[in-house]
């Protein structure tokens, strides 16, 4: 009989986190998406996307939910073209970089 604790856990042998997702997302986004921070339509948690955990080794980029692990967003390329599928989340808030018209001038205190 096989100890289960000698079996490898396939799943967590895949995984990575989804800060690798990065680099095909800045295909799409203009900005640093695994700073985004995406609620889980499934549980409810909010959190980075960066801290999801990454499933690279299907036809699409799979990224799920790190607290329950339902899938939140899959992203894939076919004939040109990127294939965004964001069921999974209930909301992606995406921040923005601040642009030289964005920052205060020198000694300005309004935003105190």
């Amino acid at each position: 009989m096989t100890d289960p604790s000698d079996t490898l856990d396939t799943t967590s042998a895949r995984r990575l986190d989804g800060n690798a997702a990065g680099g095909v997302l800045a295909d799409l986004f203009a900005v640093d998406v695994t700073a985004a921070r995406s609620r889980c339509a499934s549980c409810g948690t909010t959190s980075m996307l960066g801290a999801h955990h990454l499933y690279a080794d299907a036809p699409a980029l799979v990224l799920r939910c790190p607290t329950c692990t339902e899938v939140v967003l899959r992203v894939a390329s076919r004939d040109g073209r990127v294939l965004l599928d964001l069921r999974g989340a209930q909301l992606l808030t995406v921040p923005v970089p601040m642009t030289m018209d964005d920052a205060p001038a020198p000694g300005d205190r309004s935003g105190q």
